[in-house]
This record gives C-alpha cells, sequence and structure tokens, in this order.
C-alpha cells in the first residue's frame, strides 16, 4: 500500500472495492491490526498499538475471507467464540453471553440448526454461522471482508438489511465487497487500484460514481434504479 491516509466516520457503513489485487483485504487486515505496518491506527481515538489484544476484541470485531473452524464445533459454540473477548480466562458463558449468541444467530437466521456441526453445513449456511460469531461480539466496530461470499441474493439482501440496522443503532461497519450495486447502498465508499486509494467519499456523489467507472476502465457504468443506484455492463 502506498501513502494511504483515510478516517472512517463513527455510525456509519463504509464498503472498500476496486478490482483484483487493488489492496482492499490488506487494508481491512491493517485496520484489524493482523498485519504489520509502518503507520499508525487508531480506533475510537485511541493508538490501536496500544490496546490490550482483549480490549481490541471488545471494540472491534472481524469477519475474514475464506475463515474456517473446526467442523465439529456446532453453530452455537462457533458463534459463541465471540465472546471470549468478554469472558474471564476459563470461565463458562455468562447468560449474557448465551443471550448475545442466540440474538446473533437468530439475526443471520441460522439458529434452527444450532446444534448441528459446522462440517454438516452448506458453504452458505456456514457463512452465516461466521456472520453470527462476528455479531456475538456486539463490537462498536464490525470489519468484514467479503462477508457476502456463498451467500444466495435473498441472503445478501438479509445482510444488507441487517447492516443497515446496525448502522442506525450506532455501530460502524467497513466491508470489502465485490458485489458493487450492494456496495453503493453504503453511506461511504473507498475506491482502491494498486495500492492507493483513489476516492472517498458519500455513495450518492457523482464524483464516487466516476471514480468507481474509472477504476474498472470504464466497463461498468452507475446508474440510478428505482431510487437506488445499481452498476451495469457498459457494452
Amino acid at each position: 500500500m502506498h501513502d494511504i491516509s483515510l478516517a472512517f466516520p463513527l455510525a456509519r457503513w463504509t464498503s472498500i472495492v476496486g478490482p483484483n489485487g487493488a489492496g482492499k483485504s490488506t487494508l481491512l487486515k491493517v485496520l484489524a491490526g493482523l498485519l504489520v505496518h509502518r503507520g499508525d491506527v487508531a480506533l475510537l481515538g485511541q493508538p490501536l498499538a496500544a490496546l490490550r489484544h482483549r480490549e481490541r476484541a471488545r471494540q472491534m470485531s472481524w469477519l475474514g475471507q475464506n475463515e474456517s473452524s473446526a467442523d465439529d464445533l456446532t453453530a452455537y459454540d462457533v458463534a459463541m467464540l465471540g465472546r471470549l473477548p468478554h469472558q474471564p480466562w476459563l470461565a463458562q458463558p455468562s447468560a449474557a453471553d448465551h443471550a448475545a449468541v442466540e440474538r446473533a444467530l437468530r439475526a443471520t437466521q441460522s439458529w434452527d440448526w444450532r446444534g448441528r456441526p459446522l462440517g454438516q453445513l452448506s458453504a452458505g449456511e456456514r457463512q452465516r454461522v461466521l456472520l453470527a460469531r462476528a455479531l456475538a461480539v456486539e463490537a462498536e466496530v464490525l470489519l468484514m471482508d467479503e462477508p457476502l461470499a456463498n451467500l444466495d441474493p435473498p441472503h445478501q439482501t438479509d445482510w444488507l438489511l441487517l447492516v443497515k440496522d446496525l448502522v442506525a443503532g450506532g455501530k460502524t461497519v467497513v466491508s470489502v465487497l465485490h458485489e458493487i450495486s450492494l456496495a453503493l447502498q453504503a453511506d461511504e465508499m473507498v475506491v482502491m487500484n494498486q495500492g492507493r486509494v483513489t476516492h472517498q467519499g458519500s455513495c450518492g456523489e457523482a464524483a464516487t460514481h466516476r471514480a468507481l467507472e474509472q477504476v474498472f476502465d470504464h466497463r461498468i457504468a452507475v446508474h440510478s434504479l428505482a431510487g437506488q443506484w445499481v452498476t451495469l455492463p457498459k457494452l
């Protein structure tokens, strides 16, 4: 990455988009503290490096690409992993932990198979359980890298509505998405190419639309359809 300076507004949803290899996932991992870097990252006004791991894990949850978990763990147990930052060492889950896990599994429509091992779930069902794990943290900031992987269109819509509810409740969401039309439903957009940020702005701004079309070599065009911004192939 090169010469990146960004600020993500609180209680807003920011989508990060760009062509393959643009540096989107790398940027998100730097924000999460998963990659060593030469710059500075602040979380909720505090230097990320100065925060204890447990404190950081309470304030910021992470959903990465192609994440795995032990196939013999039940969906409920996987979601409960999101509560580890809130639990004393070797302590049993509290009533608050169980309530948070149930809320997360219900929010992702995963409650009905809470007792099934992860290895018995489809790829889309696994992704919803992993999303529930991230939600169970109940962090102020959620970082999600390709959260729509393996989700069918109805569940992609469910994810979109869930994110909007989170933001309405004061949460901050930053997501890397390849589904550009869905990314345009965010509040803010960061456009990247070749390790650089080429634009940051509101998803409704004409300048954002121009930057988006340019980064994809004008092979897509942004249009208004039924009151929403969507991208269509440029033939």
